[in-house]
């Protein structure tokens, strides 16, 4: 089981990751707005490139979003006293995978099985 004063620090990291990721969102909102081009002053793969950098950002936005969900419920383990172990076995995950991953839910050998 992981000490207490590395789970603060893990929840610490996990809050300041959270908070970055939700100000990128917000910043960059209207890079996922739909593409509005006048098609009489725009050439055909000028818009074919917008639409296109629209979906790469629309697609950032979806893992994003992932991401701020991992994260929001490492910190509901946090919260319920079950951060550090396995969802799949419930065995301690490896303290070196969070660490490097704070919000990852599963050991090792079981993320293997799920892959």
């Amino acid at each position: 089981m992981l000490e207490n004063y590395k789970i603060k620090e893990f929840k610490l990291s996990l809050i300041n990751t959270k908070l970055k990721l939700e100000k990128l969102s917000i910043a960059t909102q209207p890079s996922r707005e739909p593409v509005q081009l006048d098609q009489t002053s725009v050439g055909r793969l000028s818009r074919v490139d917008s639409m296109q950098r629209q979906a790469m950002n629309i697609e950032t936005e979806r893992r994003r979003v992932a991401k701020i969900n991992l994260i929001k419920s490492a910190l509901t383990r946090i919260k319920d006293k079950k951060y550090g172990l396995c969802l799949s076995c419930g065995e301690s995950i490896e303290k070196a995978r969070l660490q490097h991953n704070p919000e990852i839910p599963n050991c090792l050998q079981c993320a293997l099985e799920k892959a």
